[in-house]
């Protein structure tokens, strides 16, 4: 059995009236220092966002939120903050933000495998 180690996970989440308090939970970040894996995991049900936000510009909520992901994945062309190191960019991902993207309190866990962890976790809070 391979040897368990920890990980980092937050909440990704659309926020669209910051005023209300009104969110909804859009994707997950995880990372796992030991094994060098950060990743993003997100999907947009664009039904559900309109139904309860009708005036969200859905399309710009998906461009910033590929922008998330591009810096996780560190591609350059994200710029400057994904040229940053991996423990870098994860502090930057989890940052307190007063957008419509925000991200939840930072939770700890342990898994053999980080990958599946990030799809338990996505299933369980996203879906």
């Amino acid at each position: 059995m391979p040897e368990r180690t920890t990980f980092d996970y937050a909440m990704v989440r659309v926020v669209p009236r910051i005023d209300r308090g009104e969110l909804m939970n859009v994707g997950v970040v995880l990372y796992a220092l030991k094994c060098d894996y950060l990743a993003v995991r997100i999907a947009v049900d664009e039904a559900r966002l309109k139904a309860l936000w009708p005036e969200l510009d859905v399309e710009l909520v998906r461009d910033h939120l590929d922008a998330f992901a591009r810096v996780a994945r560190g591609e350059a062309a994200a710029g400057p903050v994904a040229r940053l190191t991996q423990r870098e960019r994860w502090h930057w991902l989890v940052a307190p933000r007063s957008t419509i993207l925000q991200v939840s309190a930072v939770h700890s866990g342990l898994c053999q495998d980080p990958a599946k962890s990030l799809d338990h976790l996505f299933e369980r809070l996203v879906r």
